[in-house]
């Protein structure tokens, strides 16, 4: 990529898009990307007025911090509530509603919860203050797990006491494969997460095409790259002919980073995990192995209180493609960015807050 704007030039995606009505014979489409910054990219660059009529696009289970359930995110608040404990989080976990309370809240009344830009922050807190237990709060997909990973090691052979990482980190792949057995929608095609897949690889996507006869492409973020992806997605549909391609080649890899992927395998092990409005899937999470367990903060003890859901937050339907915030009654009107009843509202990767910033 040479210059920015040649993803962006408008007469490029005009021409796309005409090949792309051109080609979508087909009845109805509909197609669904991962990702929850396709999300924002799709709302933000208009990508759907671009698009004929009989293609439909949904949003699916790709905003980390829309997916972490009220379950981990109350043991972060517990946690939080104890006085020897400085939780160390990412600024979109900040404000996402637990059963009963936010980080925001309890760092209001005066816990100690700081922001941070990266788990390597975390680790200097840490350092900074070696009479309290700092806690990190693990939360993202393949992106960002390799830099935990990293930190970990460096923790174990700097030989740190007091950090700990509360592992809440979700896998795609598991993910995809649930929202294709369920049933709840007909999907015939998938855009897939460009950050991602920069350190998968396209390889593990295989059983999409494979086993579902589904379109698969993993597509970058600029307006270009989406229509792009969206024409190559049509083809395949048209032709009944499936396969993972990759439109984000000047950064996606089949083999995927191989460092990265050897980082994540030494330090974590899947397990099974929650996912919010999905419930539990296998082999979607992470844990960590038995030679960093000591690093675990789920071995530091603590009291959770039983989790509650809002009833009228519809964000698990919205992950799973199956509603649009524009079916919940609590969005734009209760549910505002400054005052969230759900994380789909909170993260900038989250469906109701494209919806709300761009959906006008």
């Amino acid at each position: 990529m040479k210059y920015i704007d040649e993803f962006r030039d408008r007469k490029v995606c005009e021409q796309l898009a005409k090949e792309i009505s051109n080609r979508a014979i087909k009845k109805d489409i509909t197609l669904m990307e991962v990702c929850g910054t396709h999300t924002m990219a799709i709302f933000r660059y208009g990508i759907k007025s671009f698009l004929p009529s009989n293609i439909a696009l949904l949003s699916g289970p790709g905003c980390p911090v829309c997916v972490t359930p009220n379950s981990e995110i109350d043991k972060a608040i517990a946690f939080s509530r104890k006085e020897e404990v400085i939780i160390t989080t990412f600024g979109d976990m900040f404000k996402v509603p637990g059963s009963r309370s936010t980080l925001a809240r309890e760092k209001s009344l005066g816990s100690d919860i700081r922001i941070v830009y990266s788990p390597v922050d975390a680790l200097k807190i840490a350092g900074e203050n070696p009479d309290r237990i700092v806690i990190f709060l693990g939360i993202g997909f393949e992106t960002t797990i390799p830099t935990v990973a990293a930190t970990i090691k460096d923790a174990k052979n700097k030989k740190f006491k007091n950090f700990f990482v509360l592992c809440c980190h979700k896998l795609i792949p598991p993910a995809i494969k649930v929202v294709l057995e369920s049933g709840e929608v007909l999907i015939d095609g998938f855009l897939l997460p460009g950050h991602v897949s920069i350190i998968t690889g396209t390889g593990v996507y295989k059983f999409i095409a494979k086993n579902y006869n589904k379109g698969c492409v993993v597509s970058g973020f600029e307006p270009v790259d989406i229509l792009q992806a969206i024409l190559m997605l049509v083809k395949q549909i048209n032709e009944d002919n499936y396969s993972v391609e990759n439109q984000y080649t000047r950064s996606v890899k089949e083999e995927g980073n191989l460092y990265a992927k050897q980082l994540m395998n030494e330090v974590f092990e899947p397990v099974d995990s929650e996912w919010r409005g999905i419930g539990i899937i296998p082999g979607s999470g992470l844990k960590l192995k038995e030679k960093y367990s000591q690093f675990d903060a789920n071995n530091i003890s603590v009291k959770v209180e039983p989790v509650e859901e809002n009833p009228e937050c519809i964000c698990g339907e919205i992950l799973r493609g199956v509603k649009t915030p524009l079916d919940c009654s609590l969005f734009g009107v209760e549910c505002l960015p400054e005052n969230p009843k759900g994380p789909c509202m909170v993260s900038s990767e989250g469906t109701c807050a494209a919806f709300y910033k761009y959906g006008k």
